[in-house]
């Protein structure tokens, strides 16, 4: 295992995935670490594509990968397309995390996701809960893919000796989030409802679910901030919780939502629509523990993230 703290300043650093939220949220963050960062657009580097993955990283000789690239989406997305959901995330972790082994990668940490732990696990989810129990049905398909994840960073470390991590973030939101209603997530898509609501001058807002399902959610710079602590000071097989400690009711999220957007029509709640998982706070007590705490309150991250959407919407 490589000796803590790992230093990231003037190594050779991959990003996988840099085009997306989490991605480009840590390419702003390393930009502080005086590293060397590494990306590759998908013209250059299909990551599904092992011959390619194991070519580039030959070439590229990356001394420590952040692996942030996934399929991912929202409740609707994971719920009818489950083989795109598994078998794009199988390819991309796998050659990827084998890759980094075979070309002598001295740190890599995989992000997973909360959606990894039981639908019914005790609250707050500490990280001994994998496993012990059901999935989530609605994207159980993204869940085993990302659990498998988890369990070769474990395999190479207790195989290989390689200094190989994971961490479990929280529902993320921000700038370079996707606002797409068909395939994104609860918080941006409500930004983009009540948006929508608001410049059609319509009187309600419909909101997936009965509204009590309670969530938790970090600012991607936050989770960003949170990855990049992990690199320098954790080294250990278990994977670690990225949160903020609290939880918020869907119910409430959308109130939030509506007064930051500035729609003041009524909210009416879906009762016909999945609810998903009844709550998932996460135990951030191993990352609390490192001394990293979050900087951006929900109240703050949605204005600002508003904004972002509003300069970005075109595109």
């Amino acid at each position: 295992m490589a000796a803590m703290p790992f230093r990231l300043a003037r190594r050779r650093v991959f990003v996988a995935g840099h085009r997306g939220m989490v991605g480009q949220a840590l390419v702003r963050r390393l930009a502080r670490e005086g590293c060397e960062v590494l990306t590759a657009p998908r013209g250059e580097l299909d990551l599904t594509r092992q011959a390619e993955v194991e070519d580039w990283m030959a070439k590229a000789r990356p001394e420590a990968v952040f692996v942030a690239a996934a399929r991912v989406g929202g409740i609707l997305a994971n719920d009818s397309r489950p083989v795109d959901f598994l078998l794009e995330n199988l390819n991309i972790e796998t050659n990827l995390i084998d890759s980094a082994h075979r070309v002598g990668v001295a740190k890599l940490l995989f992000l997973g996701s909360s959606c990894i732990y039981p639908r019914l696990a005790d609250q707050p989810i500490r990280e001994e809960a994998l496993l012990t129990g059901s999935l989530e049905p609605t994207n159980e398909a993204y869940a085993i893919a990302k659990i498998a994840g988890v369990k070769l960073v474990q395999a190479y470390r207790r195989q290989h000796g390689a200094d190989f991590i994971s961490a479990m973030p929280t529902n993320l939101y921000g700038p370079g989030d996707n606002f797409d209603l068909e395939t994104s997530h609860v918080l941006p898509a409500l930004l983009r409802k009540a948006h929508e609501a608001k410049a059609t001058g319509a009187g309600s807002l419909a909101v997936w679910g009965s509204g009590t399902p309670r969530r938790e959610f970090l600012h991607v710079d936050d989770c960003a901030d949170a990855l990049v602590t992990l690199m320098k000071d954790w080294s250990d097989p278990m994977p670690v919780n990225v949160g903020c400690g609290e939880d918020i009711a869907i119910g409430d999220l959308a109130r939030l939502t509506a007064a930051a957007v500035g729609f003041s029509g009524e909210i009416l709640f879906d009762r016909s629509r999945p609810d998903g998982t009844p709550r998932k706070l996460l135990d951030v007590g191993r990352l609390f523990g490192l001394g990293w705490r979050p900087r951006i309150g929900l109240e703050a991250g949605l204005s600002a993230t508003y904004r972002w959407f509003q300069e970005n919407r075109a595109t």
